[in-house]
């Protein structure tokens, strides 16, 4: 029985060697510059699957990946895609997503979300976390909880600066030298240089009243540490907002991952306030001279 030879370019099973790959585009009129490739991630509390979506108020949001009957869930926990944006609520149709922290079995469960189908739903996404601890595959990582060149009452509290971006202050996902920029390089991976790069036009620091949010009380005067840009020229800044390193400033790369930025609550984001700047100036020792 004479073998017959294998064509050039296949395997021993007939498959080819070189699979051709088809470059992932964006469509021009999406309200979202993400790639769906890069919209999920693992919960760093339990280590289960998540998918981040841009919400209509621009900040993210992170939604467990699989659909569930609208019967099985609360109201408050509704949400729906509707051209790559989540909105709050569901679409008219039998099915609709949920918000991964009300399923997330490391944080306290919520009282409306006590149907039979999420409470099972629950069980099994904390039986996968301790699969993945046992097998050494996951490691639940703590908040940073210290802060340097902080006030003795600041002490303890969090590293991530508050930062103003076109007159509206944002709370920073880390301390300013490791934001990282969110677009494509090479290889289809994250950029690895940072926001805040060297040699460029850069903020500065200033004690700035916290103000209220929108919708909420007058509170005390109370000043805080603000890295501002409101100097900056405007592209500057959309430049930040966008979490982009001067390389990717303007271009037509996708972004990979969300922006990092939280519209700063004074009440909400109480603990990250610091009354002192965290680099202090020397005052000025110099005398005028009669």
């Amino acid at each position: 029985m004479c073998p017959h030879p294998l064509p050039a370019g296949r395997h021993w099973d007939g498959s080819p060697r070189h699979v051709p790959r088809r470059s992932l585009q964006i469509a021009p009129a999406s309200p979202s510059r993400l790639l769906r490739v890069g919209q999920s991630s693992r919960c760093r509390h339990c280590g289960n699957r998540i998918d981040w979506y841009p919400r209509h108020d621009d900040r993210p949001i992170a939604l467990h990946p699989a659909e569930v009957a609208v019967v099985d869930t609360p109201a408050s926990c509704r949400w729906h895609i509707g051209g790559g944006i989540a909105h709050p609520h569901d679409d008219g149709s039998a099915w609709c997503r949920i918000p991964h922290a009300a399923l997330c079995p490391q944080q306290p469960p919520r009282s409306h979300t006590g149907s039979l189908r999420l409470t099972l739903l629950r069980r099994e996404l904390a039986l996968h976390t301790r699969r993945l601890i046992d097998t050494g595959t996951f490691i639940p990582r703590p908040h940073p909880r210290t802060t340097v060149d902080a006030a003795p009452g600041d002490r303890g509290r969090s590293i991530r600066p508050i930062v103003r971006i076109l007159l509206i202050s944002y709370l920073g996902p880390s301390p300013l030298e490791g934001i990282r920029c969110v677009a494509q390089a090479r290889h289809r991976r994250r950029c690895t240089h940072p926001v805040l790069a060297p040699g460029h036009l850069a903020g500065r620091w200033r004690l700035l009243p916290t103000g209220p949010s929108q919708g909420q009380l007058t509170l005390p005067e109370t000043t805080m540490a603000v890295y501002d840009l409101s100097h900056l020229p405007y592209t500057h800044q959309l430049r930040w907002r966008a979490q982009h390193c001067p390389t990717h400033t303007t271009g037509t790369a996708p972004d990979l991952a969300p922006a990092d930025w939280q519209t700063f609550d004074p009440l909400l984001h109480a603990p990250h306030i610091h009354t002192r700047l965290p680099h202090p100036s020397a005052p000025s020792r110099d005398k005028n001279r009669q």
